[in-house]
């Protein structure tokens, strides 16, 4: 079950930035290392922890893509001042890497001359996985009324879960 939640929210994220990103400037990307949390205190490496509010999230992670759950409902980008953090929110923090280095989507698929929406499809082939190592990796954080009460970070590796994703 994990693992499709995972495959989907690669989707929703790819679909998501194909609609979203037309025109906009390049957002930057996150590291591998911004992932990694404290195990004994769950704190990001900017120092974003449990209790935390919107400023202390906003002032680690603004410039960055973050996708958003409002009351359970779809994932969709919006801008942070539009997150309403007071509400029952998941946040989630994605980036794909390839050979280990974070991918900007719209340079990655000009470069390759694929589509967004084929996107997934060409980085889960078997072909391209027997020669690149794919990782899909995101911090979540879970909010209610206004302070971060869960924080995870979560990653698929493709080349070892891949096959469990079909494209559609």
């Amino acid at each position: 079950m994990a693992k499709k939640i995972i495959s989907i929210l690669g989707l929703t994220l790819i679909l998501s930035l194909s609609v979203c990103a037309c025109g906009e400037e390049a957002k930057p990307l996150l590291s591998a290392t911004d992932y990694d949390l404290n195990a004994e205190t769950a704190e990001t490496i900017r120092g974003v922890k449990i209790g935390d509010d919107s400023e202390t999230f906003l002032a680690a992670y603004r410039d960055y893509d973050i996708l958003s759950s409002i009351n359970g409902g779809d994932y969709r980008f919006l801008a942070a001042e539009e997150i309403p953090f007071t509400s029952q929110l998941t946040t989630i923090l994605p980036s794909f890497f390839v050979d280990g280095s974070a991918i900007d989507l719209d340079s990655f698929c000009e470069e390759n001359g694929i589509e967004k929406e084929s996107l997934l499809s060409f980085l889960t082939d078997e072909t391209y996985l027997e020669a690149h190592t794919v990782l899909y990796q995101y911090l979540v954080f879970t909010w209610e009324n206004g302070k971060i009460t869960e924080i995870r970070s979560e990653s698929m590796d493709y080349n070892r879960d891949g096959s469990y994703y079909e494209a559609n």
